[in-house]
């Protein structure tokens, strides 16, 4: 059995950007480890990123995950092939990401095969998509992480991200998401934009379990020539975490990862079904997952399973007990005038 290829098609100009149709990627060589599945003692591969599409809706300067050497992505029967293959070497958490994953098609229907292979599923996203995927899929997400890296609406749109409403609907989401059943996190890019901005009100009022923050890193053939101005220094970025220690009292788990936190921590999948790993301020790319199997591409790239714990990689992420219906959002009021946020 072959995976193939997918092109992009369908109405959306966002989707059809990536690309030339289906091909063939060869024989199936994966090894699924004896034993089946692994338990938490398996660090190597408790938690994997899908970047199941590069395609998005936003223009960050600062993202590096832009993949503008892939063109197309995985068929739908061999990403649900790849999600079964990665629970059964011992993935406990899979989280969906992009590009922005809310564009993909059938991403709904991975969610759905995920959860019934057993794992926690995520998915990470800017929110322009993110309600009526709640509306139809709340019960097959366990987490949600959203994208802000400002409180300021401008500085939102300078960054690329938004149209001036972002934060207003990350507020708005965030509500959805509790009200849905879904464990929420925020993530937030540090840059020269907000290292000296206080976030404080703004994550109160989102209220997530989880706020990571990461140093804005440069990576070689996804941001460069436009992520310098944005770069900081580790100190600028310490600044920048200190001065919101203060929300671990509000019951905010603050994960900061600068530049070496960052690289070589994380196991990730390009859209085409490919290990890798930024290493250097370079993009290290393994070999397909369904051709070589999962052991092999996992050696080709430089994940040190180390870096993960050190992080803060290895947490409780347990799917929500359960799933309340979701409930219809309310019109999201903006930022009163003296600064504060609407309680919802």
């Amino acid at each position: 059995m072959s995976a193939t290829i997918r092109n992009q098609q369908g109405s959306d100009p966002l989707l059809d950007s990536e690309g030339p149709g289906a091909r063939a990627l060869g024989p199936r060589r994966d090894s699924v480890a004896a034993g089946g599945v692994g338990g938490p003692g398996d660090v190597a591969l408790a938690a994997v990123n899908f970047h199941i599409l590069s395609a998005c809706d936003a223009r960050c300067d600062f993202c590096f995950a832009t993949f503008p050497g892939v063109r197309g992505r995985l068929a739908a029967p061999d990403a649900r092939r790849l999600i079964t293959l990665l629970r059964a070497h011992g993935a406990e958490k899979l989280t969906f990401a992009g590009g922005e994953p809310t564009l993909h098609p059938d991403l709904e229907g991975y969610l759905r095969h995920a959860k019934g292979e057993g794992l926690v599923t995520g998915v990470v996203t800017n929110g322009s998509r993110l309600q009526p995927l709640l509306a139809r899929a709340a019960d097959a997400i366990d987490w949600v992480a959203l994208s802000v890296d400002s409180a300021s609406e401008a500085t939102q749109r300078a960054l690329g991200r938004g149209g001036g409403d972002h934060v207003a609907r990350a507020v708005r989401l965030s509500d959805l998401c509790r009200a849905a059943g879904v464990r929420l996190k925020v993530n937030t890019v540090v840059t020269s934009l907000t290292w000296e901005e206080d976030l404080t009100e703004l994550l109160r009022r989102l209220a997530p379990e989880r706020w990571k923050l990461f140093q804005v890193l440069r990576v070689e053939g996804q941001n460069d020539g436009r992520v310098e101005r944005l770069l900081i220094s580790r100190e600028q970025f310490s600044a920048f975490v200190a001065r919101h220690a203060r929300l671990a009292e509000a019951g905010v788990t603050l994960v900061p990862e600068d530049n070496d936190a960052i690289t070589d921590s994380y196991v990730m999948i390009d859209p085409l079904g490919r290990l890798y790993g930024d290493t250097g301020g370079i993009h290290r790319v393994g070999p397909s997952v369904l051709e070589a199997g999962v052991d092999a591409a996992l050696a080709a790239v430089g994940f040190q399973p180390e870096k993960l714990r050190a992080r803060g990689g290895l947490y409780d992420w347990a799917p929500p007990r359960r799933h309340l219906p979701i409930l219809a959002g309310r019109p999201t009021r903006p930022p009163r005038a003296g600064g504060g946020y609407p309680p919802g």
